[in-house]
């Protein structure tokens, strides 16, 4: 991560009645400077950072359900300009595709391919278009149900936009799921710009097709830094957040890459990895 022995801040955040566990965590640094962000996070600041002690805090603080980021100096929500988000298992907390597929009686089969793509061990277009076909002769109304009975927003997901929001960053919401449920919740939550794949509707039943291009990860890219380039920004001023394989080209253009509930090949390439607390996580450590 870095060379032993350098001055390292280190958040510490959970979820509940946490105090004492965020307290024992803490005391690990041996700092002599905690910040505390509220009830539920704690900033060690200026501690000696090593490996070792890097690994102890990290096995500690898993065991005690805390999500840990560590930085050299301080990041403020002045320093960013737009937030981008991934929808499926991001924003929200269903994958709509394994959903919809359910309506079909094919949700355990199109969930094993979702799985494997998100994971990164299937080309993200092939397996959508795989998907999709499988949906063939749906009833569109299947949608409505979905969004209406079983997409719900992830944990802190609103207390986050009204934050950035309010801060003056615009928000983006690129996804390799679908239109239908983008434009619904752009709608709901304000946001500012979307991006996502068109089902195709005929004589109100799926074809199996999406409309265009799919929205794959190097899409995904391309849509975040032509929306910062609209904004006139660079991609460092943005924080993107994404939790499956196909996140990671728009993750890497970022500022700050934002890991939430993510594979294990995200989490190990994002900045921040968020596992037990909300997207609102993204607050203290931009204070």
């Amino acid at each position: 991560m870095t060379n032993a022995n350098t001055a390292m801040n280190l958040v510490l955040q959970g979820v509940g009645d946490c105090k004492a566990r965020l307290e024992r965590i803490a005391a690990l640094t041996a700092s002599d400077h905690l910040t505390w962000l509220g009830d539920n996070a704690v900033r060690c600041e200026g501690f000696a950072f090593s490996t070792a002690l890097c690994q102890t805090i990290e096995v500690a603080a898993q065991a005690a359900q805390l999500d840990t980021t560590y930085s050299i100096g301080l990041h403020k929500m002045s320093d960013y300009k737009l937030l981008a988000m991934d929808m499926d298992s991001t924003l929200i907390t269903i994958e709509c595709i394994d959903e919809i597929a359910d309506m079909q009686g094919l949700k355990a089969e199109v969930a094993a391919i979702t799985e494997a793509a998100m994971r990164g061990e299937l080309d993200f277009a092939a397996s959508l278009t795989r998907r999709v076909a499988l949906l063939a002769g749906l009833d569109a109304s299947a949608l409505a149900r979905v969004y209406e009975e079983r997409l719900r927003l992830s944990p802190g997901a609103e207390r986050m936009l009204k934050a950035v929001r309010k801060a003056g960053l615009k928000t983006l919401l690129v996804s390799g799921g679908f239109t239908y449920f983008t434009e619904r919740l752009q709608q709901r939550l304000g946001l500012d710009y979307t991006h996502a794949n068109q089902l195709e509707i005929v004589d109100g039943k799926l074809t199996g097709k999406v409309v265009g291009g799919i929205v794959d990860a190097e899409e995904k890219k391309r849509t975040v830094e032509r929306v910062c380039a609209e904004l006139g920004i660079a991609p460092s001023q943005a924080i993107v957040m994404g939790d499956g394989a196909n996140d990671l080209k728009m993750m890497g253009v970022s500022g700050m890459s934002v890991a939430f509930r993510a594979k294990p090949v995200v989490r190990d390439q994002a900045n921040v990895a968020l596992n037990f607390v909300g997207l609102d996580g993204i607050l203290p450590l931009l204070t």
